[in-house]
């Protein structure tokens, strides 16, 4: 039973084994993977290209733009029928006064017509909504800077799981082998005489417990390598071999060289930079207080059908418009903007409150998982030494099974802590370099 059980939690380990040995993974490259495949990082790749283009095409309204127009028309309209005549060239007086200019028989026309327009003052519009567009790039670019270091985050952090998921499942594997080393040393103790059978029921009422752990662990690995799969935009069913996961590093330095480093956090200087589009908005909603020029050159041909050229004209025209009144429309969208910004200023300067805020936080994380780790640490090592002694004298026949079962049991939770604190300081070192505004991969050895 012993030896059955062994090799079917072993098989149960050895899906994240077996479906990658060829592809082993550290993690380093989880975050990298994760960096590039993980569709949060594509969407806002996405969006940060949508964002450079929109720049581009705010620069190109500032640019002459040209437009062909082809119209085909029949009319007998007789104001109509006289300016075609004319545009076209065809125009005969002798003709005109021999007709009724009143009833004209119908004409046929074709007018092509180039126009190119130029923009000289536009009040600030156009300049502002280029600034914008351009503060809206950059911060698109941050997001996405951000959106990666999140991703290469997430994924550590189900990189670390799956690691402390298998150890977590090898301990106790290995735990059960003791265990059921105890169970059949008891059995042979209760054969003899020298033992009771109340406590080979115990014994094997706790190796009975961790079986049930065993199976809750296996399933643990599961889910933890379906976690890691999805932060790497990989296939829900694929596992990896991974490599060890290293000492957690030591944080550097105080807390105050850290918020210092969050002060340039990607998503921060993102919220500045839309922060700084939206300052301007108060200007652009001001430009229709100002008259606005552009210069305008127009040809045309005619003819009787469309690129007909039997006839035609040319214009030269600068235009200057201006909106007198508006019943104050302009004025309110102005306040309005300029309030909007107001508010937007205290929601960064809160946000960068709150990110100061975080980042002590996380400093102080980092520091009590490192205190926890080395205490479970040192305990674990004194319940290896408990266990050891208390072996010894079950064996002596000094204690009993219950005392042997119980060292056993403390040095297994002793492990499981020691687990749980090594991996959460990973994590928290981790968290501590993206509050910060640092990459992960930055506190790596």
């Amino acid at each position: 039973m012993t030896i059955g059980r062994t090799l079917a939690l072993l098989a149960a380990l050895g899906p994240s084994v077996l479906l990658a040995a060829e592809e082993p993974l550290d993690l380093a490259a989880a975050m990298r993977l994760a960096r590039e495949n993980a569709r949060e990082v594509v969407a806002a790749q996405a969006r940060r290209q949508a964002a450079e283009a929109r720049a581009s095409q705010a620069k190109g309204f500032r640019l002459p733009t040209l437009n062909l127009t082809a119209l085909w028309t029949r009319t007998n309209n007789p104001a109509e029928v006289f300016a075609l005549k004319l545009n076209q060239g065809t125009f005969s007086f002798p003709d005109f006064v021999q007709s009724d200019p009143n009833s004209p028989a119908p004409i046929n026309a074709g007018i092509t017509r180039a126009e190119i327009a130029v923009p000289l003052f536009t009040g600030g519009e156009l300049s502002g909504r280029i600034d914008q567009a351009k503060l809206a790039a950059e911060a698109a670019g941050k997001s996405a800077e951000w959106a990666g270091n999140s991703a290469a985050l997430s994924a550590a952090e189900a990189y670390v799981m799956v690691a402390q998921a298998e150890e977590y499942a090898r301990l106790l594997a290995k735990a059960r082998e003791t265990v059921a080393a105890h169970v059949a040393l008891a059995g042979r103790y209760v054969e003899q005489g020298m033992l009771v059978r109340s406590e080979l029921l115990r014994a094997e009422v706790e190796l009975a417990r961790v079986d049930d752990l065993a199976t809750e662990a296996e399933g643990r690995v599961r889910v933890a390598n379906a976690n890691l799969a999805f932060r790497l935009g990989a296939p829900g069913d694929a596992a990896w071999q991974l490599a060890p996961l290293p000492e957690p590093r030591p944080v550097d330095g105080p807390v105050e060289a850290w918020l210092d480093m969050a002060a340039s956090r990607p998503d921060l200087a993102s919220a500045q930079k839309l922060l700084a589009a939206g300052e301007l908005e108060e200007k652009v909603r001001k430009a229709p207080l100002w008259p606005k020029l552009a210069f305008v050159a127009r040809g045309e041909l005619y003819g009787e059908h469309a690129f007909g050229s039997s006839g035609t004209s040319g214009s030269l025209l600068a235009v200057a418009t201006w909106n007198v009144f508006a019943g104050g429309s302009d004025r309110a969208a102005a306040i309005a903007a300029r309030e909007e910004a107001r508010a937007l200023c205290e929601d960064v300067t809160r946000f960068a409150e709150g990110v100061r805020l975080e980042v002590r936080q996380a400093f102080e994380e980092v520091r009590t998982a490192g205190a926890r780790s080395e205490t479970a640490r040192k305990a674990l090592a004194a319940a290896r030494e408990t266990e050891r002694i208390t072996d010894e004298r079950f064996r002596s026949g000094v204690v009993k099974m219950l005392d042997l079962v119980d060292a056993t049991t403390a040095r297994r939770e002793a492990e499981t802590r020691e687990l749980v604190a090594r991996a959460e300081a990973h994590a928290a070192a981790l968290r501590l370099a993206v509050k910060a505004g640092r990459r992960p991969e930055s506190v790596l050895p």
